[in-house]
């Protein structure tokens, strides 16, 4: 430990005769120990961090230890503790995206369905209960206003809008991209938060028309939509809060992309056993046809 103190010290411009002095080591047990080769872990070491800089490149820079961990396991079958892989990526400077707290909301107005839902953030199999917000980020021309419908079984986006406005029109959209991706069955509920937009006839007629069933949690509480408040705060730490957005068609087509070429088919989630949405879904579609 000190021999790596003085090298550091010496980088820095410290004569090394004096860092050996202050910290109290031989001149030449230092060079010993510089000249010395890296020791079979070391190398070992360097190898992992090689393939864990890789995954966390893959990852655009959002995993922390955890989820690269699970990767070098799941996705690499690289059997390693998760406390070596901490350990490798503090060293190397590597790290997560940190959540960040949300400022407060404008209050909704009163709902025209009950909470089936209660905080129950559970489902038997897909397509069985979504839920649904709308999310805002400003650029440089303007704001930029995504609705999304998640799945609680398997977290995938399964339907999701963009544009310059959150009309109704934007999250009847994004419950239109998710009728004709899924074609769920009458009786999925969907659950929102208390916006306008959710309480509008337009957004309650697209419901009655489908035979699905709305629920919305109670007045101005976050909590009761927690597994879409939980989505945005993934999208918003590993994605809008990373760049400066120049204009609100850049911020649109990297939204798309995130959702499309990375959420859903890749992204690895912690309550999914670190699977990506697409690939839990394809597991349990497997197990249930061979059942």
């Amino acid at each position: 430990m000190m021999f790596r103190l003085v090298q550091e010290l010496s980088r820095d411009g410290f004569p090394v005769a004096v860092a050996c002095r202050v910290l109290d080591v031989s001149r030449s047990g230092f060079y010993d120990w510089k000249d010395r080769p890296p020791s079979q872990r070391a190398a070992r070491d360097a190898d992992l961090l090689a393939v864990i800089e890789r995954a966390h490149y893959d990852s655009r820079g959002s995993y922390g230890a955890p989820r690269v961990h699970a990767e070098l396991r799941l996705g690499h079958g690289i059997h390693v503790g998760r406390k070596r892989v901490a350990r490798l990526m503090r060293q190397a400077g590597i790290g997560g995206i940190s959540h960040r707290r949300k400022r407060g909301r404008v209050r909704p107005l009163p709902a025209p369905h009950d909470d089936l839902v209660r905080r129950n953030f559970t489902a038997d199999a897909p397509d069985r209960v979504w839920f649904t917000d709308i999310t805002e980020h400003s650029t440089q021309t303007g704001k930029v206003y995504c609705a999304a419908v998640l799945d609680c079984f398997t977290r995938r986006v399964v339907g999701w809008s963009i544009a310059d406005h959150m009309r109704t029109e934007l999250v009847v959209d994004a419950l239109e991209m998710a009728r004709w991706q899924r074609r769920p069955e009458p009786g999925t509920i969907v659950h929102a938060d208390r916006g306008s937009q959710y309480t509008s006839w337009l957004f309650g007629h697209r419901l009655r028309q489908a035979g699905l069933l709305g629920s919305m949690g109670r007045v101005a509480s976050s909590v009761d939509n927690g597994l879409m408040e939980s989505f945005w705060s993934i999208m918003q730490r590993e994605l809008l809060d990373r760049r400066a957005w120049v204009s609100q068609a850049e911020l649109g087509s990297a939204i798309f992309e995130w959702i499309e070429g990375f959420y859903n088919p890749r992204r690895r989630h912690s309550a999914l056993g670190y699977l990506s949405p697409a690939d839990y879904e394809q597991e349990h579609t497997t197990a249930a046809l061979a059942a």
